[in-house]
């Protein structure tokens, strides 16, 4: 590594420019799935989106670019070098897609099953991501001072695997889908992306611009995105200025999300807290040291602003800060990106770029986060641990297939509130294709959780210190006995999590075994190894 320099940092360089732009353009593309599933999978209006949700986005960009920008040049200023590149820092990938899911789209359907409007429950799903915002960013905030302790507790195996199930179904795997239901819009967009990020190969501009900007052509030249006058007017119509305002009286109005749902926000806020753990550590391996304690906090600081100030979605110090530093971005691309980023959340304008491009056309850069999840999940853990990433990895696929199911059923008239599921028949009709749907079920609720789970688990075992493996065996069965894993319950229309003292009795019961035949094995481990060296 070279020396660094000795020399007085700057607000802005040049460099600066193209930083800018590759951290710009995966907001944007964040921002844009943030619309683009609020309005298509939510059914949300544009005044929940453009003047609740987008305000509270840009408060929360604003405030964290703004400080890791200040963080650097102070640090810059103290160790007198113009080299350091400040954290990156944005919308959190995995939680945005969980929380929509997993968290808001459930209390939806459940309220759409009760006889509410669509309005209503769109109201109702807003209020639950504002809550599971919330708990998120005090688990984060927490993990300023305890984050350390908390990355002894899990092995990497098990927190890298559970986000790595995630990334593979819910966001790979659903934009691969879509790239090939439009090839020749997605795959050629999709080649840029990886020649630039896996095969270094520089096409004179940022990889993630240049991707987005075929894709915006392709999807106009094909007539994927036609003209149409109406949908421009509509586009237009949310330009304005908004101002951000304190939606504390609609979290306080479902403050019941945060226990019907601590099964996926307790781990989503503890992968995010030891996430960029593990981006700090990246960035000192770069040579670029910052203080573990108030990055965390400034981090969860911007969460906590995004819930009270309407977004449900909480944000996160980003991975590839020595890609960034390598591109020679120091300061300015991250003020520059809350700034710019603000503006157009702040502005209405986000609902122009949504009709100029369509999210095909930046499909690619997030099938590519996927794809860098999953992967880090084998290639940042012990070689030996791999089957314990696979495990991590199948509740989170289980859980999308259940997604899938519903859905289907859902598409032919079945799961409505006008033609509820029928429980006995429908499984019963699953086992005719030897499909045991109800195992998906299980394995839907607390999926997260569940996941890290059963990766600890065979960690443990890997490394035959089976005494581990029966004290997190214990621990699922604790969750399991008080349905924060596995127990559901039908609704007309969806399966949802069934809390309460003893809803999952079979699966406590089950782990209770597993316990004790981990405790068994450890004992006669160490018979075994007191007999050979005897």
């Amino acid at each position: 590594m070279a020396e660094p320099t000795r020399a007085v940092p700057s607000w802005f360089v040049r460099k600066d420019i193209d930083g800018f732009f590759g951290l710009a353009i995966d907001n944007i593309v964040q921002i844009l799935l943030i619309v683009g599933l609020c309005q298509g999978v939510l059914e949300f209006e544009a005044e929940l989106i453009y003047g609740r949700i987008l305000p509270g986005v840009a408060l929360s960009l604003i405030l964290g670019n703004v400080y890791y920008s200040w963080l650097a040049y102070r640090q810059g200023q103290r160790e007198q070098r113009d080299d350091l590149t400040a954290l990156p820092y944005g919308i959190n990938t995995v939680s945005l897609f969980a929380y929509v899911f997993l968290v808001m789209l459930p209390v939806k359907l459940d309220a759409q099953a009760s006889g509410m409007t669509s309005p209503q429950a769109a109201e109702m799903a807003w209020q639950a991501g504002l809550v599971a915002c919330l708990g998120s960013g005090l688990i984060e905030l927490a993990g300023a001072w305890v984050g350390n302790r908390l990355r002894q507790v899990a092995p990497r195996a098990a927190m890298l695997s559970t986000l790595g199930g995630i990334a593979l179904t819910f966001i790979a795997i659903g934009f691969l889908l879509r790239t090939f239901a439009n090839p020749v819009v997605g795959l050629v967009p999709l080649g840029v992306i990886l020649l630039t990020y896996f095969g270094q190969v520089d096409f004179g501009l940022p990889g993630g611009l240049l991707s987005v900007l075929l894709g915006v052509g392709l999807s106009w030249l094909t007539g994927l995105v036609q003209w149409d006058a109406a949908l421009f007017d509509q586009a237009i119509q949310p330009l304005g200025v908004y101002i951000p305002k304190l939606w504390i009286g609609a979290i306080w109005a479902q403050g019941g999300v945060l226990s019907k749902y601590f099964s996926i926000i307790l781990p989503m806020g503890l992968f995010n807290l030891v996430g960029s753990l593990q981006n700090l550590e990246s960035a000192e391996a770069a040579g670029d040291r910052y203080p573990t304690a108030p990055c965390l906090a400034a981090n969860g600081m911007g969460t906590l602003v995004a819930a009270v100030c309407g977004s449900c979605f909480p944000t996160t110090i980003y991975i590839g800060h020595p890609g960034w530093k390598d591109m020679g971005a120091r300061v300015g691309y991250s003020w520059l990106n809350g700034l710019v980023m603000g503006i157009l959340c702040l502005s209405g304008t986000l609902g122009v770029i949504t009709y100029w491009v369509p999210i095909d056309a930046g499909m690619a850069i997030v099938l590519w986060i996927g794809i860098v999840i999953v992967a880090q999940s084998f290639t940042a853990t012990p070689k030996a641990h791999a089957p314990a990433v696979v495990v991590g990895l199948m509740p989170g696929i289980a859980a999308w297939g259940a997604l899938v199911a519903k859905n289907s059923m859902r598409a032919v008239g079945v799961g409505t509130p006008e033609q509820p599921f029928q429980p006995d028949v429908l499984v019963a009709n699953f086992k005719l294709s030897d499909t045991f749907i109800e195992g998906a079920f299980a394995l839907e609720q607390g999926v997260i959780l569940l996941a890290m789970i059963l990766a600890a688990i065979t960690v443990y075992i890997i490394e035959q210190r089976f005494g581990l493996a029966a004290l997190w065996a214990l621990g699922a069965a604790i969750l399991a006995w008080v349905g924060l894993i596995h127990s559901f319950a039908w609704t007309p229309t969806d399966t949802v999590v069934n809390l309460g003292w003893g809803t999952g009795t079979d699966w406590a019961v089950s782990y209770t075994l597993l316990a004790v035949l981990f405790l068994f094995a450890a004992w006669l481990h160490k018979r075994n190894k007191h007999n050979q060296e005897m």
